[in-house]
């Protein structure tokens, strides 16, 4: 009876394991889902400030200059699958690094929107 007992548990516990594992919270690095799919966009908009999706991990300072852009629909025909492309909307300074992945930042000019897709601005040369 003991040893059935201690099988179960052991059965239990490795099937258990992964789940547990997964469940954690990824806090201190990035997960899958930041690094492919979040980073770079605007995840909030409001009157008096946005919020990004980049911050001290992707390089971010306060003063930075990004340009604002949004994937707008392009339609390629009956036959053909729809293309899509990148329309530059604007531009915003990131005003304060909030922590590795979040910045707040004022927009300066154009139409964001939550999901535009955030770039910093290269100078020439």
């Amino acid at each position: 009876m003991l040893a059935r007992r201690f099988l179960l548990g052991t059965a239990l516990l490795v099937l258990a394991a992964p789940v547990v594992v997964t469940a954690q919270p990824a806090a201190r690095t990035p997960g899958l889902w930041h690094r492919l799919l979040m980073r770079g966009s605007v995840v909030k908009v409001d009157p008096a400030s946005l919020i990004l999706c980049v911050g001290k991990a992707d390089g971010a300072q306060a003063g930075q200059t990004l340009n604002v852009y949004r994937n707008k629909e392009h339609p390629h025909g009956p036959r053909g699958a729809p293309l899509f492309r990148r329309v530059e909307v604007g531009t915003v300074r990131i005003d304060s690094v909030i922590d590795d992945h979040f910045a707040r930042a004022t927009k300066v000019s154009g139409d964001v929107r939550t999901n535009d897709i955030v770039e910093l601005r290269r100078s020439p040369g």
